[in-house]
Parts: C-alpha cells; structure tokens; sequence
C-alpha cells in the first residue's frame, strides 16, 4: 500500500511531494466551501480520493500531520455545511456523509497513531458561539444544551459504536446544563441506573476513550426563532430527571418516552421544544449482530444510534478530543469487536456458563427489592438475569481477546518500527478470534 511504499521510498526523498498534495486538499476544502456542493459531486469524490490517498503518506512521513490535521477539521466542517441542503434519509447521502466524516477521522487517526505527538489531542471548530449560558470546561466552552457524544472504555462501549450498518466511534450521548451561574451539569443515562445528572467532573471521571461537543446551528428556523432553545430542552432534561426515576431502555424504543437510552436522552428533550434529531434513522441488518443484541434486551433496530447523530445536518461539531494511549485502545477494543461480529454472522452465539443462571437468578430477585427501595443491585433495572450472564460473559471474553490482540500489535510494531494499520490490527484481531 501507499503507507508501505512511502517508508520505502523515504521521507527525505518525498517530503515535498506530500506537502504538494496536502496543499492540493486544501485547494479543494477551500473550492468546495465556496460552492452549493451536490452530494454527487465530482469534487467530493476528488476530494475523498485525494484525502486517503495523503492520510497514507502523511502517516509515514508526519512533518506536516499538523497541518494536515487542520485540512482534516476543514473538510468535516465543508462537509457539514453542504449536507444542509442534502436528503438525510437517502442512502447515498449517509454513505457520502459516512465516507467524508467517519472516514476523515479515521484517515487523521491513523496518522495520529503513528506520530503520536505531531497533533494536539484537542481539536477545535470554527464554531460561533450559541446565545445560552456557557462555562468553560477543559479548554472548551460549553453552551447549555450542547450534545456530548463520547465513547467509553469497557467492551459493551465498543460493541455499541461498532454495532450497525455504518460502524462508528461513539457509545454514548449526553446533555450538558449550564446554569446562569456557569454551572455545568450532565444529564445521562446509564444502563445500572437510568436517567441521571452529574456534575462536569464527575462525567469527565467516568472512563472515556474519546468525547465529542456538538452543538445545533444557529441558523435552523427553530433556533433563528427563539435563540435560548437548546436550554430549554437542556432545562426540560433536568426538570424532568428530577421529577422521578427514568429506567434505561434496553429496548432500544426511541418512540416510547417512558424509559431513555442514553441518545434518548438528547433526543427527548429536543423534541419536547420541536427539533428532531437524528434526521437520519439508524439501522442495524445484519443477522448476527441482531441476533447478539436481542440477547442484550434489543428489541429494536431501527434506532438513534449515538455515532450517526454526528451526521445530523442540524448539529455543528464544535471540539473533539482523543490522546494517543485512548486511541490504541479504542483501535484494539474495534478491531476485536469486528472481528467477533464476524463471528456472530458465522453463527457464533453469546452464551454463559450453565451453572451460573440459579445465582444469577437470585441475583435478579436481589436487584428487583433493591431497585423498589430505590437502591441499585447487581442487575440492571430491565436486564433479565439471562441478559446479564451474556453481559458478564462478553466482556470477559473480549477482554481477554483485546489483551491478546494488544501483545500482537506490540509484537507487530517491533517487528516492523510501526503501529499496526487498523486494517492490519482487524486481521490480527480475525485471526486471535477465530483460533479461540
């Protein structure tokens, strides 16, 4: 591949060469801002080529990964800017929005991996400022009402970002609350509890392998009309945790208002004030992930998956965030997690050791007068006792895969002075799976 050639070759011999294209892509960010961009456009597909194309040589000579990370947030921002005018519902603008989107991140990262400190771990977007309080929290201002999409650290994280059509990067989705006083809270839903606030410290204490600040344009009807609605809907999101217990929904039911996931939770309270989010439906198809996730509780498939409401014309990405060590777990955690679905579509089923289900039984029975005390037990509030021996049994297993796969990856980077590809760490990944 070009990664491979381009060290071959070596950097002295076509450092400028790189910086010529780097410089091409920024040509092309800058005619594509300019014009009403059509999804089918030739310049996207320029510019899609163009960007793969540089990631690979960038990665392999990092001199200018600064600037090519600049280009990187140019495109995303151009691409956000064009999909106002596009169908959202269409399968070609999801995968053009797929390809622009979660393809240049991932384009980025897999320079960042191989220059670890050649960018900063904070990338910030050119953004104006909304007219709700704020706070600024970790180098980033916080508007009240502003969407926070990250992904956690534990293998259920990564088989939620991975598990759909269009295989994703986050797990999770919370609502942040600035009061007049610049306090800042999180409105979340967690599986063990339901619907919850926390404050900023404790959200960002919570194990994290990336996180992601959205915020809704200032220039859709709703918000043009009345200004201060994001912290309406923020304010709703509070008001409505604090007026009694909201359980987590296993089911994945977005229509159903009685219980939240964790997107819900977003996509709730800014419909309570009339914007839909999630313009484009998530979908999940594949037999065997379906087959998985009915085992977790899932009833449906059709959804508000936290990945995609980053392609939601109506929201502006304002900051992300990854550091390098977050970042070569977060690759290990996907790469086991793709190839294990390979497996489920196979035929691979989860499972759980037969002798566990009496305890585990007991354990649901203890979790229920818990819950009716308003305590939490062992087992999710919704979770059968089944589900959580799946649960249980799943992670461990992944854990001990992604623990082989990093000894892997480490031997593979001695061996060649580089970090694994990421097609490169699924194959590895492919082949612990199927030889457990």
């Amino acid at each position: 591949g070009l990664f491979q050639e381009t060290r071959k070759e070596g950097c002295d011999l076509v450092g400028s060469s790189i910086r010529d294209s780097v410089i091409s892509l920024e040509d092309g960010v800058a005619e594509a801002t300019l014009a009403d961009i059509d999804v089918n456009s030739s310049l996207l597909d320029s510019l899609e080529t163009n960007l793969f194309k540089t990631a690979a040589r960038v990665a392999a000579c990092p001199e200018i990964a600064g600037q090519f990370a600049v280009v990187v947030g140019q495109i995303r921002e151009a691409v956000k800017s064009s999909s106002v005018s596009w169908d959202i519902t269409s399968n070609e603008t999801r995968q053009r929005l797929y390809r622009l989107l979660y393809g240049s991140r991932t384009a980025l990262e897999e320079v960042l991996v191989q220059a670890p400190d050649s960018v900063d771990a904070l990338q910030l977007f050119d953004v104006p400022p909304a007219a709700t309080p704020s706070a600024v929290v970790q180098g980033v201002r916080i508007h009240s009402g502003d969407i926070l999409v990250s992904r956690g650290g534990y293998p259920t994280s990564a088989l939620i970002s991975r598990g759909s059509d269009f295989p994703g990067n986050f797990s999770h989705v919370a609502l942040a609350h600035v009061n007049e006083a610049g306090e800042v809270s999180v409105i979340e839903a967690h599986i063990e509890v339901g619907v919850t606030v926390a404050s900023a410290e404790k959200y960002l204490a919570d194990k994290k392998l990336r996180l992601m600040v959205l915020r809704l344009r200032k220039d859709i009807p709703q918000i043009m009309e009345n200004p201060d609605l994001p912290h309406q809907a923020a304010q709703y999101a509070m008001d409505r945790t604090a007026a009694g217990h909201i359980p987590y929904d296993f089911s994945m039911n977005y229509e159903d208002p009685s219980r939240l996931f964790c997107s819900e939770v977003a996509s709730d309270a800014y419909g309570h004030v009339g914007v839909d989010l999630w313009m484009g439906i998530s979908t999940i198809s594949s037999p065997g992930l379906r087959s998985w996730l009915s085992a977790f509780g899932v009833e449906y498939f059709e959804t508000q998956e936290p990945s995609d409401v980053e392609y939601d014309p109506q929201v502006q990405i304002v900051a992300e965030w990854r550091d390098h060590e977050a970042l070569i777990n977060d690759r290990i955690d996907n790469a086991v997690v793709d190839a294990m679905l390979e497996g489920a579509e196979r035929g691979d089923r989860l499972g759980y050791p037969w002798y566990e289900l009496p305890v585990g039984r007991i354990a649901k029975i203890y979790s229920r007068v818990a819950n009716m005390f308003g305590q939490v037990g062992p087992v999710p509030e919704g979770m059968s006792a089944t589900a959580a021996l799946r649960n249980k049994s799943y992670t461990a297993t992944h854990q001990r895969l992604a623990g082989i796969v990093a000894e892997e990856a480490g031997a593979f980077r001695v061996a060649n002075g580089y970090e694994p590809p990421y097609w490169q760490l699924v194959e590895i990944a492919r082949n612990v799976v199927e030889g457990d």
